[in-house]
């Protein structure tokens, strides 16, 4: 099997781990607030796992949605599971703006616009509120 970078590294700033999953915060100048939920063990697949394991990790999702919904305030949020590049399984939150670099296109899709300096400097300062409110939603179901 060839390396696997979710198995080697943490994905971005751990903001909660267990024994089945963390939370992490992606460090996406873009895309302040950007979360990924993954599953520790290399499974590539949802199937792979037992039914109350995928509970766990879409009640964690979930979790991380609504606090996105609290602190960011975006018009949407994205949720992902693709796993073609990383074949290891892992959600991805996104908070969405209709002034951010893709709307309403997926964010791996080509650049519409430029999001304004200021706007993203605004949206970084609530990452200490979203980075609360993760870990209070994360410790809740511990």
């Amino acid at each position: 099997m060839a390396a696997c970078e979710l198995c080697e590294e943490g994905g971005g700033e751990v903001l909660f781990r267990n024994e089945q999953l963390r939370i992490v915060l992606v460090d996406d100048a873009q895309y302040p607030g950007f979360c990924r939920v993954i599953w520790n063990a290399h499974v590539a697949e949802m199937t792979d796992l037992q039914p109350e394991q995928r509970s766990v990790l879409m009640k964690t999702v979930c979790q991380v949605e609504s606090a996105l919904r609290e602190v960011m305030q975006a018009e949407k949020i994205n949720l992902a599971s693709l796993g073609n590049m990383v074949p290891h399984l892992h959600w991805h939150l996104i908070p969405r703006f209709s002034d951010d670099a893709h709307f309403p296109s997926p964010v791996w899709a080509a650049v519409q616009r430029q999001t304004a300096d200021d706007i993203l400097a605004q949206r970084r300062a609530l990452l200490p509120a979203l980075r609360t409110a993760i870990v209070r939603n994360a410790n809740c179901s511990a």
